[in-house]
């Protein structure tokens, strides 16, 4: 159960009375799937939404593109530089340990059960997101304004919360150590562990199939008790089953989540009714790309000495491979500026891989087998959201087109600012790759998705996603701005009247 906001919180801040909102984050939504689900009638609320909304099918997702880092973004309007999640698995060099976030069943067995659900449980949110930085429920909460979310990555705020007493699933969570409180929204749902209201909701651990149901009805639970001001409705299940299916196959995944999003309405009595008292925000986080071929980029640095997840002997460099991205971490800070080089010329030529980046004087240098291209803010051109860059070497590497003094790529959206941000986070890799078209890498226990879909890659497929606003106060120009994950947040405060 909750108990009072903790430290920091504070009342009013300016929050004017508005629409209560919902933001629905329907994970791995692939834009031209949703519109085969609405054109096939299998996804009624959504299609009221689009109807009745803003529809954006191209909001760019996080570099990398993978769920820990883009839900980073989404809760806090941050790119990763300023909230620091770099990946679903990375090198923490204070602590000299590999982080590991879930990537799977497999890769958790090699990293040991414990150590990765305190990752996530609670040092994903309470120790390594940002401490200096607050989430939109901090944010929420501080003004007055009552917050409630679902099983998200990403759900710190201001009440403390204990961990669940009733049920088989706490129980066995505490056998395995979980045992501590942590702090979240004023209501919070995470996966029977922490439950601040009694429902008959269960979501057996968060077991893929069951977490969409989960959230409808503890939405359900929320509408009818009028819980919330803000509801971070969390849809997970349009992911596992993408990974395992492929991405074309979302139909029944985002059906599944339409059935979601109607148990929150019908308690209205219906989506106009809904729309009456409620705002709306639909999106992805990412999207995916299939999977034809695996590969390993442990195996391709065979001549370095890599850090295994058990290992404490000696390494040269510790590797993070998840889905369709990999970091690669110098252990020896004295001669980063040596093996960074000599590790991303490996890779360029390794199997499965697109692009390698590093950071080097200042600059971003970006590699592929065409070549390479250097980069850095600056006043030559200006990319789609604003930022202003200098550009040098060969623009084929990342598609990148100029003219009128401005600078874009349809293969890489926001090439070069989602870069920039990558390798300017602290946490980061010393080199970063992404993946070729239908490669994935295997992760630490050598799991794929063969024959399924993944993501965590810089191009397009990976790292379009979808974006509906409804209810929410439009401006002139909205349709044509490049939206990306970090602008939810700030749409959010705003719809609030609170400053950031």
């Amino acid at each position: 159960m909750s108990s009072a906001p903790g430290p920091g919180a504070r009342a009013g801040n300016g929050a004017r009375r508005a629409k209560k909102l919902v933001l629905a984050v329907i994970d791995s939504l692939k834009p031209e799937m949703l519109d085969r689900a609405i054109a096939a009638g299998r996804a009624p609320v959504l299609a009221g939404l689009v109807d009745r909304g803003l529809y954006v099918p191209d909001c760019v997702a996080a570099f990398p593109s993978l769920t820990p880092v883009c839900a980073a973004s989404i809760a806090t309007g941050l790119e990763p530089h300023r909230h620091l999640i770099p990946s679903m698995n990375w090198y923490h060099r204070g602590e000299e340990r590999y982080v590991e976030y879930g990537s799977s069943f497999h890769s958790a067995q090699q990293f040991g059960f414990l150590s990765q659900l305190y990752d996530t449980v609670y040092n994903l949110n309470m120790a390594h997101l940002a401490r200096d930085e607050r989430t939109v429920f901090e944010y929420l909460e501080d003004a007055g304004l009552r917050t409630a979310g679902t099983t998200y990555l990403i759900y710190r705020g201001r009440t403390r919360h204990s961990l669940a007493v009733d049920g088989m699933y706490p129980r066995l969570a505490r056998a395995g150590g979980i045992r501590h409180a942590t702090w979240g929204p004023t209501e919070l749902f995470y996966a029977d562990l922490f439950s601040s209201q009694r429902t008959p909701c269960r979501s057996m651990l968060g077991r893929p199939g069951m977490r969409d149901q989960y959230t409808g009805c503890v939405g359900a639970h929320m509408m009818e008790n009028d819980l919330f001001d803000f509801l971070l409705f969390s849809l997970p299940d349009n992911d596992t089953y993408s990974h395992r299916r492929g991405p074309y196959a979302q139909m029944a995944s985002i059906a599944g989540a339409d059935r979601a999003l109607e148990r929150l309405v019908h308690t209205a009595g219906g989506l106009d009714a809904f729309l009456e008292d409620h705002a709306v925000i639909v999106m992805s986080d990412h999207s995916q790309s299939s999977v034809e071929q695996t590969t390993s980029v442990v195996d391709a640095l065979g001549d370095w000495r890599v850090l295994a997840p058990s290992d404490r002997h000696e390494a040269d460099v510790a590797v993070c491979p998840v889905g369709r991205f990999a970091a690669v971490y110098a252990l020896d800070p004295e001669q980063r500026d040596r093996v960074a080089p000599k590790v991303g010329e490996r890779l360029v030529e390794a199997e499965g891989v697109d692009l390698v980046a590093r950071r080097q004087n200042g600059e971003g240098i970006v590699r592929s087998q065409a070549g390479e291209v250097r980069f850095a803010p600056g006043d030559e051109v200006e990319d789609r959201r604003g930022r202003r860059w200098s550009v040098a070497g060969d623009l084929a590497v990342l598609g990148l087109r100029t003219g009128d003094g401005k600078v874009s790529s349809r293969a890489y959206p926001d090439a070069l600012g989602r870069l920039w941000s990558a390798l300017e986070c602290r946490r980061s890799g010393d080199v970063l790759v992404s993946a070729a078209k239908g490669f994935e890498y295997a992760d630490w226990g050598g799991f794929h998705h063969l024959g399924g879909g993944s993501h965590g890659g810089l191009d397009r497929g990976d790292s379009l996603g979808v974006l509906i606003l409804c209810g929410l106060e439009e401006e002139a120009g909205d349709r044509e701005r490049q939206w990306a994950l970090p602008d939810v947040t700030p749409r959010i405060l705003r719809h609030f009247g609170v400053d950031a």
